[in-house]
């Protein structure tokens, strides 16, 4: 099988590209070279944002092509036509944030999706622009041989966008952790490693159309992803289980100053955490257990020295010392220095 991936350094890309060398296929990546590819790769440069950008893709042919682009759905408008002619199938990595908000509990890929995206469009918003991608696929490789991953929370090593890493680095400094309830929360997530192998797979049955591609909620909840935190970092921290109200009142924000959280019961976990996915299930997709997907991402974590990098333009997640401190009725903060191996 050859395979085009569009990035493919990166998070999702990244996985993505490992898991196809592990079936034996032939990768070719594109991307501006910023980040060296795994190896094994055939490695083309460009920009997509530049007029000449897809140069390098000239005279070459493709069984699939995987794109996870995340900015204007220009570029993905532009990939799409120079290769609707000389490639199979168009997998766009697409995101549950397409629906429009707030989407009901149990929501299925039937729900409404955002309006005003535009598949030829400028940088708007990230709902407009993942939908505006899906549209810029569809548009150039029609209904049958585009298939849009619509992830959720993604989670898993090579993670840059620094939720998981961040309640590592938190839990492995110790002391008294903020840990937002309840204990019995149910997440919905999927291990990056989990989300590519579905998508390949999806490219050897020649699947098409919309997939919720996440975890069943419940996979975890936020004690079981905590406990394994504190477990794998082997840290003497102390989890103080704090009511939603008791963290809602004190300031804080659900998702970006709590990673991953939301309170129960409220449009963001319907959203983030309610979608139904038994139509990926039904097509293949296998969830790993939470406590592999923490232990995983804290060895790789522990070997890049505990830090873990920020995919350009995307803000710092994470709760100040001072303000957890406060929240627990603590004097003053707690240290910030990194732990070590």
């Amino acid at each position: 099988m050859r395979l085009l991936v569009l990035g493919g350094t990166e998070f999702v890309g990244r996985a993505v590209v490992t898991a196809a060398l592990g079936r034996g296929w032939e990768v070719t990546v594109l991307n501006r070279g910023r980040h060296e590819a795994p190896p094994g790769v055939r490695a083309l440069r460009g920009d997509r944002t530049a007029s000449d950008g897809l140069a390098a893709l000239a005279g070459t042919e493709w069984d699939a092509v995987v794109d996870t682009w995340s900015a204007a759905p220009r570029a993905v408008h532009d990939a799409a036509r120079l290769l609707a002619g000389r490639a199979g199938r168009y997998v766009y990595v697409s995101s549950c944030s397409v629906y429009a908000w707030a989407p009901p509990a149990g929501y299925t890929e039937e729900a409404p999706v955002v309006a005003g995206a535009e598949p030829d469009a400028d940088r708007t918003d990230y709902a407009r622009d993942k939908r505006g991608g899906e549209l810029a696929a569809l548009g150039a490789f029609g209904a049958e041989r585009s298939l849009f991953v619509r992830a959720g929370l993604i989670l898993g090593p090579h993670e840059n966008i620094g939720r998981l890493p961040w309640w590592l680095g938190r839990i492995a400094r110790g002391g008294p952790v903020l840990a937002p309830g309840p204990r019995e929360l149910p997440l919905q997530y999927v291990d990056v490693r989990d989300l590519a192998a579905w998508a390949l797979g999806a490219v050897e049955r020649e699947l098409s159309g919309p997939y919720n591609l996440i975890g069943p909620p419940g996979l975890a909840t936020m004690g079981s992803l905590l406990d394994a935190c504190v477990n794998v970092t082997r840290g003497a921290a102390e989890l103080r289980w704090t009511a939603p109200r008791t963290v809602l009142d004190a300031g804080i924000e659900p998702w970006t100053q709590l990673p991953v959280w939301v309170p129960p019961d409220s449009e963001e976990h319907h959203a983030l955490h309610s979608a139904d996915v038994s139509r990926a299930l039904a097509t293949g997709l296998r969830c790993r257990p939470v406590t592999e997907t923490v232990a995983d991402t804290w060895s790789w974590l522990r070997e890049n020295g505990g830090t873990a990098p920020l995919r350009d333009g995307r803000p710092p997640v994470g709760l100040d010392p001072a303000v957890e401190a406060r929240a627990l009725g603590l004097p003053g903060g707690t240290p910030t220095r990194w732990p070590g191996k």
